[in-house]
């Protein structure tokens, strides 16, 4: 029996296109601003490093009480505040460039609180999914939006490398801008009834965010997801931190050849997530998520080959590989998870995910920059890549790889399951 399509919800439909606009809002902007940073303010790569590691430090700064938070907020309220946020954020850096008064120091203030905004985004995005679309349509619905975080790559970072080189930088950070501002006047025709759960055994925040914490990692099947993402968030950090270092100022190439490189990777997250439920239906849930780790994974040692001529291609199709395997694991561990977890939960398990995945973006971000600074940044690219190789042994080695399909919907936390006894159903 097909599961019912996503896309017969009006709210589902909407909230899909004020997410496509704040995915090409946040891809453009992840091409303009280090290209910013390096051609208009002569940024090495510590500074490229630091951009990189406060746009996704807040994660690690607030994102796990940022889950108890959306559990007793209206989702669509969180959602359209950060955008608007992101928009104000975003438009003071050309405003500042054209007064001649643009520092370092202003893009490291506007990518650390933007990137406050985008903690409560994505983790009232995820909790109000479910709240939007039945659970058995989770799955399709979790491809579309993984399919759109890929096209986002391919468009938004396609269209931010030619904006730079054709408009120049801050144009295309305007371009973040108005594109968020849209996703905030979209998001207003979600229109389903919805009502903050409230605090859920335990009235304290603490409570609240260990009871969050306790649901993830005392789940084997979860802390596999967690643990295999975060090491590929991590790998695909230090290889994308040092990118624009390597393409303008050790190859010589264009803003436009950066976001080419960037939106291949875009193609492969889009196909990985268009696979993913066919690839499910054959070899099930849990031996697609192992199984094709242990294939695809090596790929990511060839993206640190990346050089002129065809090493350029050789490397662009290891990350394409690297960013197949991350579309489908994005489908089915997301789905996954979201079925494990009742509605009381949901944003504290998307903040806890949160809080590890883009905490390894920010760690990674981070020793990216100081590698590069120690080591170099063809030294840097292999860490990297060693990182995507390996990331897929935390599930391989879990009872995710065993799971044939999605387990029932529940109410209740699922207990870690004891040896000997049959894994949750």
């Amino acid at each position: 029996m097909q599961p019912e399509s996503p896309w017969r919800t009006a709210d589902f439909r909407a909230l899909f296109a004020a997410t496509a606009l704040s995915q090409l809002g946040t891809n453009i902007g992840y091409v303009a601003l280090p290209l910013l940073a390096v051609a208009a303010l002569d940024a090495g790569p510590g500074q490229v490093g630091a951009l990189a590691t406060l746009g996704t430090l807040a994660f690690l700064l607030i994102g796990l009480p940022a889950g108890a938070w959306v559990d007793r907020m209206r989702h669509r309220r969180v959602l359209i505040a950060a955008d608007l946020a992101r928009t104000a954020l975003f438009a003071s850096i050309p405003l500042a460039w054209w007064l001649d008064a643009l520092t370092l120091g202003q893009l490291y203030a506007v990518v650390l609180l933007s990137g406050c905004a985008t903690v409560f985004f994505d983790v009232g995005s995820q909790s109000a999914l479910p709240q939007l679309v039945d659970r058995d349509a989770l799955v399709p619905a979790n491809a579309a939006m993984v399919g759109l975080q890929a096209v986002g790559n391919v468009a938004g970072r396609g269209a931010g490398g030619g904006l730079v080189q054709l408009l120049g930088a801050p144009v295309a950070v305007l371009c973040t801008a108005v594109a968020h501002l849209a996703s905030a006047v979209q998001l207003v025709f979600v229109r389903g009834k919805e009502a903050p759960s409230g605090p859920a055994r335990g009235t304290g925040l603490a409570a609240q965010i260990a009871e969050g914490l306790r649901h993830v990692l005392g789940n084997r099947e979860l802390r596999a997801l967690a643990l295999t993402g975060a090491l590929t968030n991590h790998g695909s950090q230090l290889v994308n931190t040092m990118l624009p270092i390597l393409f303008v100022q050790e190859l010589g190439l264009s803003a436009g050849a950066l976001g080419l490189y960037w939106a291949a990777g875009g193609v492969g997250l889009l196909l990985g997530a268009r696979c993913a439920r066919p690839l499910a239906a054959r070899l099930g849930h849990g031996r697609t998520l192992g199984l094709g780790g242990l294939v695809l994974a090596p790929a990511g040692l060839l993206v640190p080959l990346i050089g002129p001529g065809p090493w350029l291609w050789i490397a662009g199709a290891g990350w394409t590989l690297a960013m197949f395997k991350t579309g489908v694991d994005n489908v089915l561990g997301v789905s996954l998870r979201q079925r494990m977890t009742s509605d009381d939960l949901l944003g504290r398990m998307n903040a806890t995910f949160r809080f590890l995945l883009t905490g390894a973006l920010a760690i990674g971000a981070a020793v990216s920059g100081l590698l590069g600074e120690l080591a170099g940044v063809r030294a840097t690219l292999w860490v990297g890549g060693a990182f995507l190789a390996v990331a897929f042994l935390p599930v391989f080695l879990s009872p995710v790889r065993t799971r044939r399909d999605l387990p029932r919907q529940h109410t209740e936390t699922e207990p870690e399951p004891k040896v000997g006894e049959p894994e949750p159903r």
